[in-house]
């Protein structure tokens, strides 16, 4: 029988904007209570499992947060907050390893608004898209005054990247450039990590010697960095390189007996995520697929509602989420509830359907 879930974690904290937890105290409830369970070394697991948690930051994941992700019901990441730190707890014998992704931004970037001006000189509005179309046509530009520092005081070579930009996006089809509002600013109380995950986090890592990593992502204002494994378009207008792409990171994940992947959001960071990983997969051995479990109730997508009208929807993202969900499940990765207990999950098997 597995032991209890330890008593310094509080559900209800899962809630909570401001919980920080005590580093101090969660190593030394990490140590009584694998003295008390005798739980072994990461180091001893006959098979490794690595978790693999994305940008579960307070600015996704609460309502007093810039960006939050509500899915449909409103309480989306609340609940996977939850569900994710239980998940852990509970599977404190089995996960070997965690690592954690930080959407990590600076106050101008591409998807800012801050980063443009439209025709009339005016700061365009959030939750809006920006086209080629746009650009060529001068109903919107990048601000002339970043140039000096994003470009080199080239403000024509800024003009033609971010035209480049917006057509490479286009020419792929996954996503238009979107206006998001200012996020997981780097130093602000969004970017830090949602208390109870931290505290879980820390928790498996002294109670099992096992690694906890960081993966840091965004920080290129050029491009958007949904995808923990690639930048959204990686090559500037004339042949540079505007960030790298994360082809080590890939086989790390798929060096991985079992890689159990959660997160925010569902609809764009970890959809993308996911996607980039079937590429590599395809690229090295379909039947990698079969090693990738995805936690379908520790995610929710994007759902954005006006403010001034909360019963009307600006943008909703859940059906490509959920077509992406599907996508992978025909590839061969494994779509559990985190309540299932691992034990019963299916094991790794020969992938299916090429994922497209």
């Amino acid at each position: 029988m597995d032991p209890p879930l330890p008593d310094l974690f509080d559900p209800d904290r899962a809630a909570d904007f401001h919980y920080d937890p005590d580093p101090a105290a969660v190593f030394r409830a990490a140590i009584e209570w694998s003295a008390r369970h005798r739980l072994p070394s990461a180091a001893a697991d006959a098979g490794r499992t690595l978790l693999l948690l994305v940008d579960l930051q307070k600015d996704f994941c609460f309502p007093e947060g810039a960006l939050y992700v509500a899915g449909r019901s409103g309480r989306g990441a609340l609940e996977d907050n939850r569900r994710v730190a239980t998940f852990l707890y509970r599977n404190l014998a089995r996960v070997s390893a965690t690592l954690c992704t930080l959407d990590s931004h600076l106050p101008h970037h591409i998807f800012s608004p801050a980063f443009w001006v439209d025709a009339g000189g005016d700061t365009p509005a959030v939750h809006r898209t920006v086209t080629a179309a746009e650009i060529r046509s001068g109903t919107i530009r990048p601000r002339a005054e970043l140039a000096h520092w994003v470009a080199g005081g080239d403000y024509d070579w800024l003009s033609r990247q971010v035209l480049h930009y917006c057509e490479e996006l286009e020419r792929r089809g996954r996503y238009a450039l979107y206006l998001w509002p200012p996020h997981c600013l780097v130093g602000s109380p969004g970017h830090a990590m949602v208390g109870v995950v931290q505290e879980a986090r820390l928790f498996h890592a002294y109670a099992r010697r096992a690694e906890a990593g960081l993966e840091i992502k965004g920080l290129n204002v050029l491009t958007e960095h949904y995808s923990v494994l690639q930048p959204e378009i990686a090559t500037a207008h004339d042949g540079s390189t505007l960030a790298e792409s994360g082809s080590k990171l890939a086989e790390r994940l798929l060096a991985a007996d079992r890689l159990v992947i959660a997160g925010q959001a569902a609809s764009h960071c970890v959809k993308n995520t996911l996607e980039d990983l079937l590429l590599a997969i395809e690229a090295r051995d379909p039947a990698l697929a079969g090693r990738v479990y995805i936690l379908e109730d520790c995610m929710s997508a994007v759902v954005v509602r006006d403010p001034a009208a909360p019963d009307r929807v600006v943008a909703d993202f859940t059906a490509p989420a959920q077509q992406a969900l599907e996508r992978c499940r025909r590839a061969g990765m494994h779509v559990v509830p985190s309540t299932l207990p691992m034990a019963e999950w299916p094991s790794p098997e020969p992938a299916g359907a090429r994922c497209t």
